[in-house]
């Protein structure tokens, strides 16, 4: 959906015109915390494609998974970050900008488009945030990533 469709600005409305509800913040699945402010900028730790407490996007892009699969893992990761970024703040609304992405991709030998997935999460920030969503970004490829993960996404934002 171009961003002209939208009716509204605020990220909140946005995501109900996308028809998209958030999930509850996955919780931590290892020793850390879901995420760290400091400032005006919020650190989210790393988020796999959880649902319902599972990976959902389990196995090597490029093997068990394509590019487009793997982007739908990306959303999922992206879609985890942005609920501990409401829980964090309160709010999406609060979010000035997307500041960094970090997309690790679980890579079968030889597989070199990691940046293509990473496009996932970044479309869906833009699509999310507007203008404000458009981000500085890294996109890595991995031999593996917990719990086998797909991918894996690092978001910090400004509020």
């Amino acid at each position: 959906m171009p961003e002209s469709q939208f009716t509204s600005a605020k990220p909140e409305a946005r995501l109900k015109e996308l028809g998209v509800t958030l999930p509850a913040a996955p919780k931590p699945v290892a020793s850390y915390i879901p995420w760290v402010r400091t400032g005006n900028l919020v650190f989210v730790s790393g988020q796999l494609p959880m649902r319902d407490g599972k990976v959902a996007f389990a196995g090597k892009v490029g093997k068990e998974f394509n590019v487009a699969k793997a982007q739908e893992a990306a959303v999922v990761c992206c879609q985890n970050s942005l609920a501990i970024v409401r829980d964090a703040v309160g709010s999406l609304d609060k979010v000035k900008r997307v500041v960094r992405a970090v997309g690790h991709v679980n890579c079968a030998p030889g597989f070199t488009d990691v940046h293509l997935v990473t496009n996932g999460a970044s479309d869906f920030l833009a699509l999310v945030f507007g203008e404000n969503g458009k981000h500085t970004r890294l996109s890595l490829g991995a031999a593996e990533l917990p719990l086998n993960a797909a991918f894996e996404l690092d978001l910090i934002v400004e509020v």
